[in-house]
C-alpha cells in the first residue's frame, strides 16, 4: 500500500534558498523531533551527500518510538537543480508500523524573485495488509502534522541563510 501526504506553502526567499536548504543544510535542524518522532542528532557516511545516488546513515535521540542511535538510511534518488529533490528513507532499525520505506519529494517553483512555492510530498510504503487502516491514520494525521513542523523548520533556516554543509 502506498499512502501519499502533501503539504504546500510559500517561502519568501530566493528559489535557490528554498531548494537547497532542506537537503544541503544541517538535518538535525530540519528534523527536531515532534511527539513520537525522535530528533535527528547527526549523520555519517555522508561525504557525497547532495548528489544523485548518494546516501547517509541517520542517527536519532532516544524517544518513545526509538531507542536512539542509528535509525535509517537516506538516499538521493533525483535532483533537478532549483526544481526538485526526490529522496528515499529506508533500512529502518526499529519497527515502523509495517512501513518499509518513505519516498520524499521537495518541489520548488519560483513565483517571483524572493517568493517560492514549495510542494512537500511523502509517499509511505507498507506491505502488511492487516495494518493498512493504522498506516492510513498514521500518515494522514500524525505524518502530515510532522511534515508541517519540518516545513516550518526549513522556512526559518532559509530565512536565516543557514549555511549549506554539502554541494
Amino acid at each position: 500500500m502506498e499512502i501519499k501526504v502533501k503539504v504546500t506553502t510559500i517561502y519568501n526567499c530566493s528559489l535557490e534558498r528554498a531548494f537547497k536548504t532542506p537537503i544541503l543544510c544541517d538535518v538535525s535542524k530540519v528534523h527536531t523531533g515532534c511527539g513520537i518522532m525522535p530528533k535527528v542528532t547527526h549523520c555519517t557516511n555522508d561525504e557525497k551527500w547532495g548528489k544523485v545516488g548518494s546516501n547517509k546513515k541517520v542517527f536519532v535521540a532516544k524517544s518513545l518510538s526509538q531507542k536512539g542511535g542509528f535509525a535509517s538510511v537516506d538516499s538521493i534518488l533525483e535532483r533537478s537543480e532549483n526544481k526538485y529533490w526526490k529522496i528515499q528513507v529506508d533500512d529502518f532499525q526499529s519497527w515502523m508500523l509495517g512501513f518499509y520505506k518513505f519516498v520524499g519529494e521537495w518541489r520548488t517553483t519560483e513565483i517571483n524573485p524572493n517568493k517560492t512555492l514549495v510542494e512537500y510530498t511523502y509517499t509511505l510504503h507498507s506491505n502488511i495488509a492487516l495494518l493498512y487502516p493504522l498506516n492510513w491514520l498514521f500518515a494522514k494525521l500524525f505524518w502530515k502534522k510532522y511534515m508541517k513542523h519540518v516545513i516550518e523548520n526549513i522556512r526559518q533556516m532559509a530565512y536565516n541563510n543557514e549555511p549549506y554543509l554539502f554541494d
